[in-house]
């Protein structure tokens, strides 16, 4: 995948409509904005746009409507937040490519705001409708994506209009591109890879790509049992895919064949239950009592597994440790996060978990990058060719 993308900073905006697309999914409590880091995230690009002379129209989708109006996902509460933040009135639009919308948008000028409503209100969104597209493009002169959450779907909003407008990458898309890309295509070593979960399933993907580039993987988290198992190891009643042990012996093989370190943890936390109270016990590996299940990486892995990050040149963590949600199983998550703040190495968090957890733990900004996509970080970081991002032109 090309890494160098056409930026806005490469387009001529000034007295322009640039359409902008957003990852504005953040969680909503009771029509509450509970984290706005999407928001935030955003505003570089948009102040960029503003202070050079653009009209700025911005959209999004927001959970999942799918394709039918639903007031619960509106995007009224991201105006108000985004009117706060930027410090100036933002109109919104009652809905997409309508009426209200083609208003609104004929109506902005340069130095101006407007959002459109929730991009999934419209069926033709996650179709990449071919006439939602060039309904969408006839609001605007240029097209800017900076939604790298979303980049593996190839919708309407996020590759289809493209093909009717000069687009480019906005600020936040060109850095998730570069890091990653460039510690992927170039890494500094030793490359570490750490690899976390519940379900093993959706990291053998990307356990393949990286045993091509890595040094070293550690593996953690519910996924991990999967690997014991395949070994022959008790793990009472830890979450274990057995449809996939043919698979993760494969696995296994392959990183000795590829001379890649591949760790699994030496002893695990383990407990009747996932809560605070109850007996809890750390076993050795792949001696899980019958009746407990794993929860969390023991003290001699967090030992190892900080001494191969201490060491490493790059570092790429995609998946917890453990179920670091309850206080009692976060150790192994938070000394794996402490080793990676403390590393000095080119840090990448792959999105999801990890990143709400390390910043959750106060380690955020000890860190290189923080991915703001995690099906589009992990589907990235597989090698996978990300819709959102091809359909942008490569600079000249």
């Amino acid at each position: 995948m090309g890494l160098n993308k056409k930026s806005v900073a490469d387009l001529d905006v000034r007295g322009k409509k640039v359409l902008v697309r957003c990852d504005f999914n953040v969680p909503l409590s009771d029509g509450v904005i509970s984290d706005d880091t999407r928001i935030r995230s955003a505003l570089p690009t948009v102040r960029w746009l503003l202070e050079h002379g653009a009209a700025v129209i911005l959209c999004s989708h927001l959970g999942r409507p799918k394709g039918q109006v639903n007031p619960k996902y509106s995007l009224a509460p991201v105006r108000e937040r985004l009117s706060e933040l930027l410090g100036m009135p933002v109109v919104m639009a009652r809905d997409v490519t309508g009426e209200s919308a083609r208003g609104v948008c004929r109506a902005v000028q340069p130095g101006q705001v407007v959002l459109l409503e929730n991009l999934r209100f419209m069926p033709g969104e996650e179709k990449n409708d071919e006439q939602m597209c060039r309904d969408l493009a006839s609001l605007a002169d240029l097209y800017v994506n900076d939604a790298f959450g979303a980049a593996h779907r190839a919708h309407a909003s996020t590759a289809g209009v493209a093909r009717f407008l000069p687009s480019a990458a906005g600020f936040l898309m060109q850095r998730e591109i570069e890091v990653m890309g460039g510690a992927l295509e170039h890494p500094a070593r030793p490359f570490v890879a750490i690899l976390g979960g519940a379900k093993v399933a959706d990291k053998l993907a990307l356990i393949e790509n990286l045993l091509g580039r890595c040094d070293s993987v550690l593996i953690g988290g519910g996924m991990s049992y999967t690997f014991s198992r395949a070994q022959g190891g008790s793990i009472g009643r830890s979450l274990c895919d057995e449809s996939k042990l043919d698979m993760v012996r494969g696995v296994m093989d392959k990183a000795r064949e590829k001379g890649v370190a591949l760790h699994l943890p030496r002893d695990i936390v383990c407990a009747r239950e996932m809560s605070q109270e109850g007996e809890m016990r750390v076993v050795p590996q792949g001696c899980i009592p019958e009746d407990f299940e794993g929860f969390d990486i023991g003290p001699e892995t967090r030992r190892e597994y900080a001494g191969v990050i201490a060491k490493a040149g790059t570092v790429v963590w995609n998946g917890p440790m453990g179920a670091f949600e309850v206080p009692r199983f976060a150790e192994g998550t938070r000394a794996i996060a402490r080793a990676v703040a403390q590393s000095g190495a080119v840090s990448i968090i792959g999105g999801g978990d990890s990143a709400s957890a390390i910043e959750q733990l106060g380690f955020a900004d000890k860190v290189t990058h923080i991915s703001t996509g995690g099906g589009a970080s992990l589907e990235f970081l597989e090698g996978r060719v990300l819709p959102g991002v091809d359909c942008l032109p490569d600079r000249q």
